[in-house]
């Protein structure tokens, strides 16, 4: 797959969701498979409206590592980088399903899931360089190798326009809040858009507002901050601009799945040059259309569909 637009790097699983809605774990009795991992169903995201995506992971030599890249090469995603850890098995996630807002995760990746053992020197510095769009997550910093290999491919960008950090915090996997500040802050550093929840935002610079959030991480040295606000929108800051994009109203079924959907469109509108508003309203809209389905990396929504729940916004 040459020239390449998305590059993405980082957490890998297998999501098993339940069949079952409303129901624990305890008493879930069948569950329906599909490819995750943030960074990447965020690569997913992005083929699934057109463009070249690869992603920089490691999964297990195990039948759900199998599963992992005939998922990816399904969606059109390049697997060139989906590295093999001889040892580690690929991670599984479990989830309830709680409608409109409570969707409990429980992950399997214990001792270390394999994507953590992304090591500097399996990385191709010279491709992450050049791709127009690259994407880190908060979680490949929180244990070594992958934290100085995440770090050593965003130094290769050298803060060029499209270094995306994804604050991607999961508590459970850092010793604290603040070491997880710490290694997000070099992230930060190194970044040009940082993107996360109100949660992650308030962990990165102990600031829940959004507006006062946002302008901390640009003082941290982000040209762009997003705040992804649920059901009260988006909000963005940039040194020029500030903008607020409200929710779309939709029947939420399962929201896992749905940041990276934004991000996945959030890739596409900056590779097409849109403005700033029209980005964030298609990013949006992608994350409410998921939110909408039971899986994440099988529920991507294409441009069409997209365009549509829009045109409905409009009319209404």
């Amino acid at each position: 797959m040459p020239d390449l637009e998305v590059i993405t790097m980082g957490r890998v699983g297998v999501d098993l969701y339940p069949e079952q809605i409303g129901v624990h774990l305890a008493d879930v009795r069948t569950f329906a498979k599909s490819l995750g991992g943030s960074p990447t169903n965020v690569a997913v995201a992005a083929a699934r409206l057109g463009r070249r995506a690869a992603v920089i992971t490691k999964v297990g030599r195990d039948g759900f590592g199998d599963y992992v890249r005939a998922a990816l090469a399904g969606f059109g995603v390049d697997t060139r980088w989906v590295g093999t850890d001889a040892k580690l098995r690929t991670p599984i996630v479990f989830c309830e399903i709680f409608p409109p807002d409570n969707f409990p995760v429980l992950f399997y990746r214990e001792p270390k899931a394999p994507d953590m053992n992304i090591t500097r020197d399996e990385l191709d510095l010279g491709a992450i360089a050049a791709a127009p769009v690259f994407w880190t997550s908060g979680t490949g910093l929180s244990d070594e190798p992958s934290r100085t290999a995440t770090l050593a491919a965003l130094d290769a960008r050298t803060r060029r326009d499209f270094t995306i950090h994804d604050l991607d915090y999961r508590h459970h996997l850092w010793p604290n809040v603040e070491d997880a500040r710490r290694w997000t802050g070099h992230a930060v550093r190194r970044a040009s858009i940082v993107v996360g929840n109100v949660e992650e935002v308030e962990m990165a610079t102990g600031l829940r507002d959004a507006k006062s959030a946002a302008a901390a991480l640009l003082q941290l040295g982000a040209t762009l901050a997003i705040v992804k606000r649920g059901h009260e929108g988006v909000y963005a800051r940039s040194a020029r601009d500030e903008v607020s994009v409200p929710p779309v109203e939709i029947e939420v079924l399962n929201g896992l799945g749905a940041g990276d959907a934004f991000g996945g469109a959030l890739c596409h509108g900056l590779l097409s040059g849109w403005p700033l508003a029209r980005t964030l309203e298609t990013a949006n809209a992608a994350g409410a259309i998921v939110a909408s389905r039971l899986a994440a990396a099988d529920a991507m929504p294409t441009m069409d569909e997209i365009e549509a729940l829009l045109a409905r916004e409009v009319a209404s």
